[in-house]
C-alpha cells in the first residue's frame, strides 16, 4: 500500500485547493495538495517537501486531521491528510492547472479526486 500526504491549508476562513494537471490521469479533478511518501521520511517532512516543490511555499504543519485508504484499479493508496498554513512565499502552482482559495461551504462546487472526496464530506459536515 502506498502512503501519500495531503496538506488541508488553511487562511483565515478558506482552505487551498489545487487542479490536477491537463496531462494527469485525473486531469481537472480537485484535490487537497500533497504527495507520496518517500522512504525515511515522516509524513511531515514530505507534505512540507511537496507543497514547496508544487507550490513554491513554505508551509507549517499543525495537526493530523484525517486519513482515507483509497483503493483504484491498480494500486491502494493510504491518504493521511495534514493541517497546514502558509508561513513564507506566494502560492504557485507549478504541477497543478490552477489553485483556489475557498471557503468550506463552496467544496460542493468543485469536482474533487475520489481519494478525497470523503474528507471534502467530513469538512463540510463539520463546517470547520
Amino acid at each position: 500500500m502506498k502512503k501519500v500526504v495531503a496538506a488541508i491549508i488553511k487562511e483565515k476562513d478558506q482552505i487551498l485547493i489545487a487542479q490536477r494537471h491537463s496531462k494527469d490521469p485525473l486531469a481537472g479533478k480537485w484535490e487537497f495538495p500533497g504527495g507520496k511518501l518517500e522512504a525515511g521520511e515522516t509524513p511531515e517532512e514530505c507534505l512540507v517537501r511537496e507543497i514547496r516543490e508544487e507550490l513554491r511555499v513554505e508551509i507549517e504543519i499543525s495537526s493530523f486531521y484525517d486519513d482515507n485508504v483509497y483503493g483504484s484499479k491498480d494500486q491502494v493508496i493510504h491518504l493521511l491528510f495534514y493541517w497546514a498554513e502558509v508561513v513564507n512565499g506566494e502560492v504557485t502552482p507549478v504541477v497543478h492547472d490552477d489553485v483556489k482559495w475557498i471557503n468550506i461551504k463552496e467544496l460542493a462546487r468543485f469536482d474533487f479526486a475520489p481519494a478525497d472526496i470523503p474528507i471534502v464530506k467530513r469538512l463540510r459536515r463539520e463546517n470547520i
